[in-house]
């Protein structure tokens, strides 16, 4: 296996570590609405930095951007947009369904549908499956399905073991949910397929290849803070029960806080697809899809351990903990399959 690809999977696992650790800062949020921590954290991972790190990468910011057809723009703008009505479903998924059973069909539906879909789309999938480096990178994808299977298998073990239930378990909706988090989450590997033509115009303006795909993240990102922010307005405007006024009418300590936790948990959650886009640089073009595939199973693997990390499975008995560990080693060993397609 190359050293390039090597550090593109180890890219994609620090991405996918700073994706599972984001919430940490939000759960330290007090007094406050979900939907205005969200709103915040959004604002700043969504809109100040893509927009920030962009301006300093790119030498003509506007005429990088004004550069692009419509033709271009919307369809990645709609995949972020896409993406987004995911990212709120994935919420509701773990109402529905609790966390294990919740995270382990939606987080599994996107790793497929993500990964798998971009070449068939592109019409490569059967070239794909023709070579011997493609037949062992959709092995891949299936051992990291059941790597997810077997860590949420775990989960659900933990929460019988724990009493803790589903907020309002529901299985017909929380099913329906998961299903179309699953499918919609997986806008975002289709928008960054989308964005390869910005990829290309960003490298030739002289951005190091492991930032190209940063000022995509600017339109890929709005279409998500599109979907995200305009959710948590109207619930705001119209839920009797929250007000953003009473929140940011919280002493002024307590504010300060609260933004910069939001704003913490907000930088880590873009950093894990500042990561990505370095990760997804080390991979080989003809397996660029393959980067969805790592950040989601990495994303599992790395919420696995940081929940033995952080304590969660005291008390949980040795079988969870040992089915956890024992998903987490198929998870990485579903990278290094993945790895040896890439490089066959």
């Amino acid at each position: 296996m190359g050293s390039g690809i090597l550090l593109g999977i180890f890219w994609h696992f620090v991405g996918a570590a700073s994706a599972a650790c984001f919430y940490a800062p939000l759960k330290k949020v007090k007094n406050w609405s979900w939907e205005t921590m969200w709103s915040i954290a959004g604002i700043f991972s969504w809109i100040i930095l893509p927009w920030t790190i962009s301006y300093i990468l790119l030498p003509d910011f506007w005429a990088y951007y004004s550069s692009f057809s419509a033709n271009i723009l919307i369809p990645v703008f709609l995949f972020g947009a896409m993406w987004g009505v995911g990212n709120i479903g994935y919420g509701l998924t773990m109402r529905y369904l609790g966390m294990s059973m919740g995270i382990g069909i939606a987080i599994g539906i996107t790793l497929i549908v993500g990964t798998l879909m971009t070449p068939i789309i592109q019409g490569t999938f059967g070239e794909l499956i023709a070579s011997t480096g493609g037949k062992l990178t959709i092995l891949g994808v299936l051992v990291a399905v059941l790597g997810v299977a077997i860590v949420s298998y775990a989960g659900l073990l933990k929460e019988k073991a724990t009493g803790v239930r589903a907020e309002e378990f529901n299985l017909k909706k929380g099913l329906l949910l998961a299903v179309m988090c699953g499918i919609f989450s997986a806008g975002m590997s289709f928008a960054m397929s989308a964005a390869v033509p910005m990829h290309e115009a960003s490298a030739a303006q002289g951005v190091s290849p492991l930032y190209v795909a940063l000022p995509s993240y600017v339109i890929i990102m709005g279409g998500g803070a599109l979907i995200n922010l305009g959710y948590c307005f109207i619930r705001l405007i119209y839920r009797q029960d929250i007000s953003f006024k009473s929140d940011i009418s919280v002493p002024k300590a307590l504010l300060i806080s609260n933004i910069l936790f939001a704003i913490l948990g907000g930088g880590m959650w873009y950093f894990q697809f500042f990561f990505y886009a370095w990760g997804h640089a080390n991979i080989p073009s003809q397996y660029g899809f393959m980067s969805w595939m790592l950040h989601m199973s990495f994303y599992v693997l790395c919420g696995g351990i940081v929940g033995l990390a952080l304590k969660e499975w005291k008390g949980t008995g040795r079988k969870p903990v040992r089915i956890l560990c024992l998903g987490c080693l198929v998870i990485i060993l579903a990278a290094n399959i993945v790895g040896l397609g890439m490089a066959a």
